[in-house]
């Protein structure tokens, strides 16, 4: 399979588990005018240092700039293209008209990739942002793949990225003005609060005694989540999507953890490297995560509300960063408590994947022996009888 695996990272560290996992490109955000500012985001030394090192793996990073911006944005965004285009940035991910117009103007080498938020959802959109200069169009969420082949047949030279897999918004293609009315955050210039995930009740007022009350309302014994999206999971159609004219597949998650990235990127990797899916399945049911839908892809979907709580677990408990290992030795931070006994899975993207050993050993580093790993983030020495990597994760099975 062909097509790019196009990963998020909100942080330098995720970058670097994103392309130590298989991603062939990331995107990332800067400091200002991304769409997840409480992510840690990347400074513009961190930009150039991520540029580089991607470059010399042969990857790409491309830097989110969607806002929907005003005016006042456009002195800082105009300097912010040049930038990307001084560091060689692979494209800036933009949303708005007027930053596309802007982007052209002070950085004409600088490709644009068109923002989800621009909701294309139309064969003569697409024509038209290629006419604008834009050589990628990430493409709504609400598309079926037979109306995105029939986009790709109109305007084949345009490249298409679409979303494979993580959150939904409930909104249309993310436009969504819940956040700002009842938080004051505005979801499109990236202080969403996923108000749409809360529990909901209604306030009633009592005819008898004059008195408003709360009252809840409720789907079942959790109560009622009527806005809470499922989260996209199209492992099982990537050749589809690939056959309709997508290039780039991209999981959503700058505010994941590295844990849930690896797991994802991992997965997905393996499937469009031939690998088994049945295993990559599985995987993405090791973390976190909300009931999972194919969305819209094949037409009409109206079951994509997630009544249910919140997320799913998953099936695993990550418990330490790999810092290294020889065969017999691994040196690991520790993240969650592990003891002597336990048996622990190595998530890597070599042949170490899925491998499990039981624990006898654990030294401490002031050179202690100890029997229980119960300091967060303290570097620990543990018998492995497998060469791992730095950036390998250790996990273990959630006993149920």
């Amino acid at each position: 399979m062909k097509a790019e695996l196009l990963a998020p990272a909100g942080s330098y560290a995720k970058f670097l588990t994103a392309l130590h996992f298989g991603a062939d490109a990331v995107y990332v955000g800067g400091k200002n005018f991304s769409l997840r500012t409480f992510a840690d985001n990347f400074t513009a030394e961190e930009l150039r240092s991520a540029v580089s090192f991607a470059h010399e793996k042969g990857k790409k990073v491309y830097v989110t700039a969607n806002i929907f911006a005003r005016n006042a944005d456009f002195g800082q965004l105009s300097e912010y293209f040049s930038y990307l285009s001084e560091i060689g940035a692979d494209a800036a991910i933009i949303s708005d008209p007027g930053a596309v117009y802007v982007a052209k103007k002070v950085a004409p080498t600088l490709p644009i990739h068109l923002s989800t938020q621009a909701n294309t959802t139309n064969k003569y959109s697409l024509k038209f942002w290629q006419e604008q200069g834009v050589s990628r169009v990430i493409l709504a969420r609400e598309l079926s793949l037979n109306e995105i082949a029939q986009m790709h047949e109109f305007a084949p030279e345009m490249e298409l990225e679409a979303f494979v897999h993580g959150a939904m918004c409930i909104s249309y293609s993310g436009r969504c003005l819940l956040s700002d009315y009842l938080d004051g955050r505005s979801s499109n210039r990236g202080a969403c609060v996923q108000s749409c995930r809360w529990k909901y009740e209604v306030r009633a007022l009592n005819a008898t005694n004059g008195k408003s009350e709360w009252l809840p309302i409720e789907e079942d014994g959790k109560g009622t989540y009527i806005f809470n999206s499922k989260d996209l999971n199209l492992l099982t159609k990537l050749c589809e999507m690939e056959g309709a004219g997508i290039s780039s597949f991209k999981i959503e998650g700058r505010m994941k953890s590295g844990y849930y990235l690896a797991t994802v990127i991992n997965a997905y990797r393996r499937a469009m490297d031939g690998g088994e899916l049945a295993i990559s399945e599985r995987e993405l049911l090791n973390v976190a995560h909300r009931e999972y839908t194919q969305a819209y892809a094949l037409g009409e979907n109206k079951e994509t509300v997630n009544y249910a709580d919140s997320q799913s677990k998953g099936d695993y408990v990550y418990v330490a960063d790999v810092l290294g290992g020889n065969g017999e030795r691994a040196r690991v931070e520790m993240r969650n408590r592990f003891k002597k006994g336990d048996v622990l899975e190595v998530l890597s993207p070599t042949d170490t994947f899925g491998k499990a050993f039981t624990v006898t050993d654990i030294v401490d580093s002031k050179g202690e022996s100890t029997d229980d790993a119960k300091l967060v983030q303290e570097n620990y020495q543990i018998n492995c009888p497998y060469v791992l990597q730095k950036g390998d994760y250790l996990r273990r099975k959630v006993t149920k």
